[in-house]
């Protein structure tokens, strides 16, 4: 009986350069590479990138209070603050007798460049901030026993650290506040002086940073909320605007529908009754008015099948026909017992127009004065209606509501205006809406009419 034996080879290391299988990292790992990606993105990435701080805008507090030359200096306003802070830094560093002009001179510059950096390169200045406070301890430290900021780089680093937090992110300062902190902690514990320990500032520094710093991050979230509301705000009465319209271009619809169902179902009811007119009608007769009242039914029905799908569940016809210009007195006369007191000037020949166009007419001079009632209570009003060649104009104005009027003004969106311009342009009309030079409001309306050839005339 042959034995056999059965051996297991290790398997080949894998050759220089090959890759190795995937060791899952810790939390703690990816945390840290997290912390050092962030810190390279914000702090360490286009460190010195050329960002220039851009004037206040012409809407701030400040400006909208000043006016010409004042004004123009209000924009400036930012830059202004830094270089009085920048000034206040250098004056502080550079107020020494002990010391000589030369040295109050250098100090006095290296507490003045990071701040004025941070209106060009931020991040850079806060390096510049970094890399100066050690230069002037070694220059001062032999006058001062302040240590590691001397008073001029303790002002000047503070304000480096609020203004780059403005202008940068939260983490960002975030970032700033700990690689101070670092470097303080290593100058008090690796330099010394004369054989005994400095008095440390770096926990009052510390603190001031992080009070500035909560103050700017609170700001940063305050701001990002209000472009956020505002932002919803102008998506707010966007949609409001497209839902005023549609609902606008739903009424037209209705009041379409029924003035067409209107007159195709007098088309129906002549062409069924005209054979009963003739004696003897011919059959060819009988079938042109079967076809002519057959084709208006179909068309009746087909249009109330696509309207109707517009038509509210609540909406009922209403009994009479839609209103036209011959009904305008009564709704002056309704105007002026709501307390509107109001003119009527008509002009040209009077004629009559497509119901379309005289509904819309109609609807149009309504909206105008019903939007006088409530954003100019008590004022006077005028209506002009000419009928001109070509189509039908039409202007209303009123004038400002005087200051003894019972009521207030009620605010509005302008859903009225909208609605107007909808009927206009369905008409392929023109329209302004302006405030007069007076403080009141004109409306101009002209809705075109196609002349009717000489034999229809």
């Amino acid at each position: 009986m042959t034995e056999t034996t059965h051996t297991h080879a290790t398997p080949p290391e894998p050759p220089d350069g090959a890759f190795e299988p995937y060791k899952p990292r810790s939390p703690e790992f990816r945390a840290a590479m997290d912390a050092l990606r962030g810190l390279r993105q914000d702090l360490i990435n286009d460190a010195f990138a050329y960002r220039p701080l851009p004037r206040a805008g012409a809407g701030n507090r400040l400006s909208r209070r000043l006016s010409g030359r004042p004004r123009e200096y209000a924009l400036w306003a930012p830059h202004i603050l830094i270089a009085a802070g920048g000034l206040v830094a250098m004056l502080t560093a550079s107020d020494d007798d002990f010391r000589g002009s030369t040295v109050n001179l250098v100090l006095g510059l290296l507490a003045l460049a990071p701040v004025l950096l941070t209106m060009v390169r931020p991040v850079g200045a806060f390096w510049l901030s970094m890399a100066a406070t050690p230069a002037a301890a070694a220059l001062g430290s032999e006058w001062d026993s302040e240590w590691p900021w001397l008073p001029g780089s303790f002002l000047c680093h503070l304000l480096v650290l609020t203004i780059v937090a403005i202008r940068t992110r939260p983490r960002t300062a975030a970032w700033m506040w700990v690689l101070t902190g670092v470097y303080g902690v290593t100058a008090e514990t690796g330099f010394f002086r004369g054989g005994h320990y400095f008095g440390s500032n770096t926990v009052e520094l510390l603190f001031l940073s992080a009070l500035s710093l909560l103050g700017v991050t609170i700001w940063h979230i305050r701001s990002d909320a209000r472009q956020e509301v505002t932002a919803q705000r102008t998506v707010t009465a966007h949609e409001r605007s497209r839902r005023t319209l549609l609902e606008e271009r739903t009424t037209i619809a209705r009041e379409l529908h029924d003035v067409v169902a209107h007159h195709m179902s007098v088309v129906a009811i002549q062409a069924e009754a005209a054979p009963y007119r003739v004696e003897n009608p011919p059959p060819e007769l009988e079938k042109a008015f079967r076809t002519i009242r057959e084709n208006a039914v179909a068309a009746l029905t087909e249009l109330r099948r696509v309207l109707g799908v517009v038509r509210a569940e609540d909406y009922e016809a209403p009994d009479a026909p839609q209103p036209t210009l011959a009904d305008l007195e009564g709704l002056l006369a309704n105007v002026r017992e709501a307390g509107l007191s109001v003119d009527e000037v008509v002009t040209g020949a009077v004629r009559e127009l497509p119901q379309g166009v005289e509904l819309s007419a109609y609807r149009i001079v309504q909206e105008a004065l019903s939007n006088t009632l409530r954003h100019a209570p008590g004022a006077v009003a005028r209506v002009e209606v000419a009928y001109v060649l070509g189509g039908l104009g039409l202007r209303i104005v009123n004038g400002p509501p005087p200051r003894s009027a019972l009521h207030k003004p009620s605010p509005g969106a302008g859903h009225g205006i909208t609605g107007m311009r909808e009927r206009v342009s369905m008409l392929d009309g023109e329209m302004t809406a302006v405030p007069t030079d007076e403080g009141g409001y004109e409306v101009t309306v002209f809705l075109p009419v196609a002349a009717l050839p000489e034999g229809d005339a």
